[in-house]
């Protein structure tokens, strides 16, 4: 339980009662307390009954009943009725935060066990019915990632986007990872989890200055099933690292050919490259050259197109790709050779990135 909460609650609750008045622990020691100077101070120890109101040295005690975790005592000073019922109004306001707050906490926990595969899959549904959680209701896990430090806290911006605690559960993973597990309609359209992660990606930049990359995986419809999310989302920012990095939104489903690469073991990739290109190696190929086919392939192959947008003659264009069939062996006219040609790009691409997989 953090004593923040108490002390938070106390601070506000002060100007009302017009005496000392607090918490302590388990073990005695004031933990919040309406004079700060207290806080830290052990009081003689004695055993509660339940909870029952407990008087002793001029200062009533009622215990907050948690039958699970520490067991925290309020108390006010002085042993007269005002006392009494300040010390029984402060038993109940405090036991209802520490329940939800305990509640929250909980399930949160329960939520990044799961994420993290840190729970046994034939003991989710059981801490599920402890907590009383809906686990059948479609869930997206979102991975925000801060490529830079920042003094701001991204977990605290993500958390106030979303305060429907209830619903959505926002996870601190590591240093710069945040897991939103958000709650989503049926049938929801890819579309608007992307847009709802863009406005998440706008809110950082345009607001807090914080650059991030936001990686979303599939739609779930159990939560056993959070763990394979998390996990694709996590792997939709790697690859989309490594072959589109000027991207901000990526999301598995939209990975395509690339996640097929990525999942390929790299002795298969090196072995397909030697085959591809027999000829010789693509790195015989300049930078211009790679500029032109990058632009060839944008415009689908079209040999006009592609000549208007690079600003060269056709003939200028046709002489390159020439010099690529060449060079390769491979022409990029033809729709086989190009489909060869752009995987091989991806493939080498995916070499020298050296990603790391989970």
């Amino acid at each position: 339980m953090s004593n923040r909460l108490f002390q938070g609650v106390i601070h506000q609750m002060k100007d009302s009662i017009d005496r000392t008045f607090g918490v302590i622990d388990e073990n005695f020691t004031i933990i919040a307390c309406s004079e700060l100077g207290k806080i830290g101070e052990i009081v003689e120890s004695f055993t509660p009954v339940g909870t029952e109101l407990t008087v002793k040295n001029g200062v009533s005690f009622k215990s907050l009943g948690s039958a699970q975790g520490p067991n925290y005592i309020t108390f006010v000073e002085g042993d007269d009725m005002l006392a009494s019922k300040y010390v029984s109004v402060l038993s109940v306001a405090f036991s209802n935060i520490k329940f939800y707050y305990d509640e929250k906490y909980d399930r949160s926990n329960f939520i990044k066990n799961i994420i993290l595969d840190n729970i046994l899959p034939g003991d989710i549904y059981l801490k599920a019915r402890e907590l009383y959680f809906n686990s059948d209701v479609m869930r997206t896990v979102i991975l925000i990632r801060a490529t830079e430090h920042h003094d701001i806290s991204v977990y605290d911006i993500v958390q106030n986007l979303f305060p429907d605690k209830t619903k959505d559960f926002v996870i601190s993973i590591n240093e710069t990872d945040i897991a939103l597990v958000k709650e989503t309609k049926p049938g929801i359209d890819p579309k608007t989890i992307e847009k709802l992660a863009s406005t998440i990606a706008d809110t950082m930049s345009g607001e807090f200055y914080i650059h991030a990359v936001i990686g979303i995986g599939t739609t779930v419809d159990n939560l056993k099933d959070l763990a394979r999310s998390f996990k694709e989302a996590q792997t939709a920012l790697e690859v989309g690292k490594v072959f589109d990095n000027e991207k901000t939104i990526v999301a598995y489903d939209n990975l395509g050919i690339a996640r097929l690469i990525y999942q390929l073991p790299t002795t298969l990739c090196e072995t397909f490259l030697k085959e591809v290109f027999k000829l010789g190696s693509i790195e015989s190929l300049d930078q211009e050259t790679l500029f032109t086919i990058q632009r060839f392939f944008e415009n689908n192959l079209n040999v006009s197109e592609t000549s208007r947008k690079l600003f060269v003659h056709r003939n200028t264009l046709v002489y390159r790709l020439e010099k690529i069939k060449k060079i390769t062996g491979l022409d990029l006219r033809e729709f086989d050779h190009a489909i060869v040609f752009k995987i091989a790009l991806m493939v080498n691409k995916y070499l020298k990135s050296n990603p790391i997989k989970y």
